[in-house]
């Protein structure tokens, strides 16, 4: 797998391809798995000595059932972005715009994947703003053979943690069909016009009335605030302001960010409405 990235791995010396399940047992400390590579090789490794190759799975890159959707992890944003349109789905929308989200050129489409992005467990994910304000449910392969479901909100831990020990990989996502025919709308915010996410915010209005918005990009893992019912301004403006995982990089000051977050919030609820 080419690498769309500049950092070498010089010192893995083996890259193995998975096929079953059982080649999975190669993982450890010094081996990782890896799908597209654009999150792996993004930064020195140096202390991985060799790799499992997860695309070999050949696993489908999505699969509508009648429960909703599965995504593969190894689903790439070229894939998910060109997701027909032909199901009546109304939040179909947001996967191209948060695909939009990453600002990565038709290079990095092509090979990040959409459990690499998850993984990587970045708060400027946009894969995690996308599965985790859609109440995806991740399926995690634990390295002792058994299957573990959550949802992405708490498969993601914290800024460049999650739910995943060593030997386990993350196995697809699946959203469900309630979500997929909710109304949706999404913000991002960036300090530069094509820089990297300081906010990303999605609300979903489901059928039965139920608002729910979830806040990443600007906290360090992703906040859900759920409703009965579309809340007034001014109970969401106070919930927003309630969140206490905001965090300062160079990308965005925690106090800018909180601040920002009750204008998209306000704005999505309006949509919304």
């Amino acid at each position: 797998m080419v690498s769309t990235c500049s950092v070498d791995l010089n010192t893995v010396t083996d890259v193995r391809l998975a096929r079953s399940r059982a080649d999975l047992s190669a993982l450890g400390p010094t081996v990782a798995p890896f799908a597209g590579g654009s999150a792996l090789f993004g930064e020195p490794q140096a202390h991985l000595t060799g790799l499992v190759d997860l695309m070999t799975f050949d696993w489908p890159a999505l699969t509508v059932t009648a429960d909703g959707l599965e995504i593969a992890a190894t689903c790439t944003l070229a894939e998910l972005s060109r997701l027909p349109d032909q199901l009546g789905w109304q939040a179909h929308h947001v996967f191209f715009e948060c695909c939009t989200y990453l600002l990565g050129s038709f290079k990095v489409w092509n090979v990040a994947t959409v459990g690499g992005n998850i993984s990587a467990s970045l708060p400027a994910g946009p894969m995690t703003s996308l599965t985790a304000g859609l109440d995806g449910i991740a399926l995690v392969w634990r390295a002792d053979g058994s299957d573990e479901r959550m949802p992405v909100t708490e498969f993601v831990t914290g800024n460049k943690s999650n739910a995943l020990t060593t030997g386990d990989i993350l196995r697809s996502l699946t959203i469900p069909l309630a979500s997929l025919q909710s109304r949706v709308a999404s913000r991002k915010i960036a300090l530069s016009p094509l820089g990297r996410s300081g906010l990303v915010l999605l609300g979903r209005r489901a059928p039965d009335d139920t608002f729910v918005l979830t806040v990443s990009g600007g906290t360090v893992r992703p906040i859900q605030l759920r409703y009965p019912a579309r809340p007034d301004a001014a109970r969401l403006r106070d919930d927003v302001l309630a969140i206490d995982a905001w965090f300062t990089d160079p990308h965005g000051a925690a106090d800018w960010r909180r601040a920002v977050s009750t204008v998209l919030a306000e704005e999505i609820r309006q949509e919304l409405a």
